[in-house]
């Protein structure tokens, strides 16, 4: 363990201690006799005897480090350890966290004055550490006061959580604190007389990534406002960073993108925000991401243990998660085999060989699930029996490898109770066919090669049903995603979509949901409905499918029962395209279902106003290109062509780009791998052209070669008929592109880029969208300045200034008032100008700080007179526009333009009979009789 700086002399310690390891800075010694073979001589024996006649408080460790500079006999000790794993686990953290650190200082007294620093604060983070688990609230109120006293920040700010580290100034190591609060991220140090505070609003970053150079093993590194902050030294890392993208995105959430917040009501409160709750949050994001899940599943509890696997004849170790309504398992490498099973399919929950801490989970369908060496496996069951309402099953010892075999659900039942889901008395409104069934029944009889390889592939699939089981709780493995990659059978598609996507779960958390739904949204009229209208026939028109009024009125429904359900998002392009893709192989509720699952799980923020979500994705896909094929990236001048290019592949899943026949294999990859499929889809589709790009002079040449690529794809498999299948039609048109089957593709997407982790890819995602949202941010005072600038005179960087301080002063209504009237006013999707308004009670404080007239004795009337004569829609706040205006009159004015202003605020609408106050009593307004006042009507 560390141990607070004490001075040792190392001539008398050298009898009793022997050297282990050294370097310039640090020793590691052993204490002389122990781990020796007869026990190390008299001397050691000695020793032995010295330190067995010590009482327990004073027993010395075996091991231990100190800490030398060059020159010196003064040795300080610094760690002690019990064993030589725990002595050597602190060496190699000071080898690779502080050895290149302590090159930077000049002096010896400098070095010994940061690593006794450094050692201090990782003893008082070990102390935290143990308090955060015990819940003593003693040594988080002085790390709250010490916040406090440091920041002077109001007392709603919400102290989260703090960290011993080191903020670099320059190339030089400052250690201190670090803390994490609801707003800011702050950073506190004082040393040798020398104090440096840091205060960075969360909603200012723009980056925020752990990197590494030559000098910092692993750092956090912080961008604001283009200054580069970076923190390193930490005990852990990897905690800190997940926390501080938490609070991060959290606030650029509530700030920025009011859109999807409101839903959000676990976060809607800073003031309950902790470090525990942000910890579960994010794995149970994980969680429901990782399974697809409803985003309402909390994780409960996870259990390292081992699952039968009866197809293979063997156990696998995983973790099993456990849920409100679910239970799921992953191995301990997530792709080799997972299985999801609803407690509303469970039948039974036994203990099933107590010797091996066993639990048996038996399901409907006759299935049971059997995982051992679980830990508590008895209260285990125990809960899980409460949860699920079942008892032990009726079958007392079940046999894993027959039940397995007989299936979870036999394909008939699945279908049927697919049909059954959600239909009432008005199914007759919805329809429950598939539209491919409807345009595109199977000729039994007539089977062409491409059918015969249609009907293999059907095989294959029952096969791996018998195998695997069949349903929401089948074994998912690598021989599943070998399958989905090879292209689903057309009959099974939808059924398999459905299952894949999660969305099978909703609908049966949801019955006749879909039905009340379309009731109660046929007939109403709404921006999105006639944008539905607009484009109803746009959507896959060369299709008979949506040629028809079948066809047209599903996909209506649909999309408005969407908008009905969601008015966030109501209705964007691309929805439609989508949908229609999804009517073709689902029947109607279930294709609903499915739309649910891709715009509010699997694509999140993709289909609102500003996109967000695929801007996000298109720089995660600008940062893997990067990674994977940076030729490519030295010869675009460029990177913003990837994301105008490839815009479209994510937001239609390339439907848009592709082949109906062919694009329909990827949607299968989609529904199976998430938007991991769509990005390296992208990456093999550029690799592939990579030759030709490398030649092009402009973007329009690149985007001409790609679109020439996209029509050479094909599905020779595909047993669509040649009058609906788009390839087909330029088939006999010559080309210098060779043919590409789709295929082919999709699984040399996947052994060239299947290395790319889910986890890294939310990642990139977190990391990203404060980039993203930064830049929309950027774009908005960009065009609001370039407005307000004809009718100003200030200088740019005054109207910059002056802009940055307006929206300053709108965020800091915001950051401690959970029900601010200006964050409820936020609208991004508004025009430019509007995006950003204060209230009468922030414009006073505006005013004291920058109108020349703030010295006055009567300055909150005048105040209060100015903003209602800007406040021309009586709506209680006021844009930008209008206060670089008032304030452009006051400062740059002629004399008559600020004797009209000051006219102007003694008579009506800005002056009013209320006010009959002296001007003597003008400061001595209070806020609420500011609200008042600014609420009346000229």
């Amino acid at each position: 363990m560390w141990l607070k700086p004490e001075e040792v002399l190392l001539k008398n310690a050298l009898k009793l201690w022997v050297l282990e390891r050294s370097n310039q800075y640090f020793v590691l010694q052993r204490r002389r006799g122990y781990g020796e073979e007869g026990g190390g001589g008299l001397a050691g024996l000695l020793v032995g005897t010295l330190d067995a006649v010590l009482d327990s408080t004073s027993k010395v460790a075996p091991f231990r480090i100190l800490h030398q500079t060059p020159d010196s006999q003064v040795y300080w000790s610094i760690a002690c350890g019990a064993s030589r794993e725990e002595i050597t686990e602190h060496w190699d953290w000071l080898e690779h966290n502080v050895m290149k650190t302590l090159s930077v200082f000049d002096s010896n007294e400098d070095i010994t004055s940061f690593v006794q620093g450094k050692i201090r604060g990782l003893i008082a983070e070990e102390g935290k550490g143990s308090f955060v688990k015990e819940e003593d609230p003693e040594k988080f109120r002085e790390g709250l006061m010490k916040f406090e006293k440091c920041f002077g920040l109001p007392e709603q700010e919400k102290l989260v959580t703090y960290y011993s580290c080191s903020y670099w100034k320059g190339r030089v190591p400052c250690q201190g604190w670090l803390y994490l609060s609801t707003n800011f991220l702050s950073f506190y140090s004082f040393l040798l007389g020398a104090e440096i505070k840091l205060i960075i609003s969360w909603d200012e970053i723009s980056k925020l990534e752990k990197t590494s150079n030559v000098i910092l093993t692993e750092s956090i590194h912080v961008c604001s406002h283009g200054e580069d902050h970076y923190f390193s030294m930490f005990l852990h890392i990897n905690e800190t960073f997940l926390l501080m993208e938490q609070l991060a995105n959290y606030a650029v959430r509530r700030l920025f993108d009011k859109e999807t917040f409101e839903n959000d009501l676990v976060l809607h409160d800073p003031l309950q925000i902790t470090k525990r709750g942000l910890e579960s949050r994010a794995h149970s994001e994980q969680f429901s991401a990782f399974f697809r899940l409803p985003k309402e599943e909390t994780l409960k509890e996870v259990h390292e243990c081992f699952l039968w696997v009866p197809f293979s004849h063997f156990n696998i170790h995983g973790k099993m998660c456990i849920s409100e309504n679910y239970i799921c398992f992953a191995s301990q490498d997530g792709s080799l085999c997972s299985v999801i099973i609803p407690l509303r399919e469970v039948v039974g929950v036994d203990k099933a060989d107590p010797a091996n801490r066993g639990v048996s989970i038996s399901t409907k369908g006759k299935t049971a699930f059997r995982f051992t060496e679980v830990r508590d496996f008895e209260q285990l069951v125990a809960k899980l029996r409460i949860k699920c309402g079942a008892t032990s099953s009726p079958q007392r010892i079940i046999n894993t490898e027959v039940a397995a075999s007989s299936d979870s659900d036999s394909p008939m039942d699945f279908d049927e109770g697919r049909s059954k889901m959600g239909q009432r008395d008005n199914s007759k409104t919805v329809s429950t066919e598939a539209l491919m069934t409807v345009y595109h029944p199977q000729d039994a009889e007539n089977l062409d090669s491409k059918m015969l390889k249609e009907k293999m592939k059907e095989q294959s699939w029952n096969i791996l049903f018998v195998e695997r089981g069949h349903g929401v709780s089948m074994f998912r493995t690598k021989k599943t995603r070998d399958l989905v990659v090879r292209g689903i059978p057309e009959t099974l598609r939808g059924e398999l979509w459905l299952l894949f996507s999660g969305a099978v779960n909703d609908m049966a958390s949801n019955p006749g949901y879909y039905t009340e739904l379309v009731e109660k949204s046929l007939g109403t009229c709404t921006l999105a409905t006639d944008e539905i209208e607009r484009d109803l026939r746009r959507s896959l028109p060369e299709h008979p499918a949506f040629q028809s009024d079948t066809g047209i009125s599903a996909l209506r429904r649909v999309l408005t029962a969407y908008a009905y359900r969601n008015p966030q998002i109501g209705y964007c392009q691309a929805m439609n395209i989508l949908t229609s893709v999804l009517l073709l192989y689902a029947k109607e509720e279930e294709a609903f279902w499915l739309l649910v699952a891709v715009c509010e799980r699997m694509l999140p923020d993709y289909f609102n106003r500003r996109i967000i979500g695929a801007l996000v994705d298109q720089a995660v896909f600008e940062e893997l290109i990067r990674v994977h094929l940076p030729q490519l990236t030295d010869h675009m001048t460029d990177m913003t062509f990837f994301s105008s290019v490839s815009l479209s592949w994510f937001l239609t899943l390339f439907i848009s780009v592709l082949p109906i026949e062919s694009a329909v294999n990827v949607v299968d990859c989609f529904f199976y791998d998430g938007i991991k499929a769509i990005l390296q889809l992208g990456l093999t589709v550029l690799d592939y052209n990579i030759e030709k790009l490398l030649t092009c002079k402009d973007d329009a040449e690149a985007v001409t070669v790609l679109n020439r690529f996209f029509d050479s794809v094909t599905n020779k498999d595909s047993p669509l008929p040649p009058t609906v299948q788009q390839g087909s039609n330029l088939s006999n048109t010559k080309s210098d592109h060779p043919k590409v089957d789709i295929t082919d593709l999709i699984r040399e997407s996947n052994e060239r880029y299947g290395d790319i982790r889910y986890e890294d890819v939310e990642s990139m995602r977190c990391r990203n969208r404060l980039y993203v949202i930064q830049a929309l941010e950027a774009t908005t005072k960009q065009n609001v300045l370039r407005v307000v600038s004809q009718d100003v005179k200030f200088s740019p960087s005054d109207l910059e200034e002056l802009y940055e301080l307006f929206k300053k002063e709108h965020f800091l209504s915001c950051y401690w008032n959970v029900n601010s009237p200006v964050l409820q006013h936020h609208d991004a999707s508004l025009p430019y100008l509007d995006q950003y308004r204060i209230d009468c009670q922030q414009f006073r404080v505006l005013c004291h700080l920058l109108s020349p007239w703030s010295h006055c004795a009567n300055r909150d009337s005048l105040a209060l007179w100015t903003f209602r004569l800007m406040d021309e829609n009586s709506d209680c706040l006021i844009n930008f526009k209008q206060f670089a205006c008032v304030l452009d009159i006051m400062y740059n004015g002629s004399f008559t333009e600020k004797l009209k202003l000051l006219f102007k605020l003694h008579i009506p609408p800005a002056f009013t009979e209320v006010e009959s106050l002296s001007p003597s009593k003008g400061d001595d307004l209070s806020k609420e009789e500011l609200i008042h006042f600014s609420q009346l009507s000229g």
